[in-house]
């Protein structure tokens, strides 16, 4: 049986000669069949690319929107812990004032004349109160640190002397942190002075911190002064103390820096009674500052 074929007439363009080509029909069937399998094959290509780019789209977006959810999650347990420290200082206000104006007491008689009965503080809360006013206000030194101040073995530990020369930047409370843009709680209160700074004790105490430490404070000092009582120097240029050092009123303890989270030379300088924080303004409002006694002149 002869094979059937197409027939492809070649023709020259200057010599006029016919060139015939046979093609048998299952080459051309083969040919087609090729175009169409590249095509399905080019077709799959394309779509299995497209799959993966929408993958890649879709983790792309959940990636940025876990990383917006982790923002948001820091964001508010700032937020928190800022809210922490705020109730605990407001409940050492709280305190103060209860004492201050005897609100804490109990109606003592019977419950159905309580007309008759007469307003007295309890055992309990007048001892708590004693040990609070006497840690609170006269600011003692511990026991196992007596004498270690002076002869009389009790020594007053308020702060009393502005730590650095200069002007106050950032008050005390809520202000709009400068790195983020938001609100954020201060602890303290920044005072500008020049890069170098002498940094002085505001009082009386026993350094606990001498070193750089992480959250911002840079190279920080903290000063135990007794009775609960702790004052902070952070951002230092350089910390000229160490930990365990016992340093009197005016004692040099370092330089004002930018050291840590700050913008520009200032000091940071916290109040801290019972590990919360309090307004270091109250203290700074009536404090000296710092002069150097002048040298005298011997008459030999």
């Amino acid at each position: 049986m002869k094979q059937e074929y197409f027939v492809l007439v070649l023709a020259h363009s200057l010599r006029g000669r016919l060139r015939r080509v046979h093609i048998p029909h299952s080459a051309v069937y083969a040919v087609l069949g090729l175009a169409l399998l590249g095509c399905f094959s080019a077709f799959g290509i394309i779509a299995s690319y497209g799959r993966m780019a929408l993958k890649v789209a879709n983790y792309n977006n959940l990636k940025k929107e876990a990383d917006n959810l982790r923002d948001r999650y820091q964001n508010l347990q700032k937020v928190v812990n800022d809210t922490q420290v705020q109730m605990a200082s407001l409940q050492m206000y709280a305190k103060e004032i209860t004492v201050a104006y005897g609100i804490k007491q109990r109606l003592e008689g019977p419950t159905d004349v309580a007309a008759e009965g007469k307003l007295i503080p309890t055992f309990a809360e007048s001892l708590a109160d004693f040990n609070y006013l006497r840690s609170a206000e006269h600011f003692t030194v511990n026991n196992r640190r007596v004498g270690r101040f002076g002869s009389e073995g009790r020594t007053p530990m308020l702060p009393s002397l502005w730590p650095v020369q200069g002007t106050l930047l950032s008050p005390f409370a809520t202000r709009t942190y400068p790195f983020s843009g938001e609100g954020a709680f201060h602890k303290g209160v920044d005072i500008k002075a020049p890069d170098g700074t002498v940094v002085h004790a505001a009082a009386d105490g026993i350094i606990t911190t001498a070193e750089p430490v992480s959250g911002g404070y840079g190279r920080l000092v903290v000063v135990d002064h007794g009775g609960s009582v702790q004052t902070y120097y952070a951002h230092l240029s350089r910390i000229l103390v160490h930990a365990g050092q016992e340093v009197h009123r005016g004692d040099t303890l370092g330089l004002v820096g930018s050291s840590g989270r700050a913008t520009a030379p200032h000091l940071h300088y916290e109040v801290r009674m019972g590990g919360a924080p309090m307004n270091p303004y109250r203290y700074l409002a009536n404090s000296g500052v710092y002069r150097q006694s002048p040298a005298k002149d011997l008459p030999f």
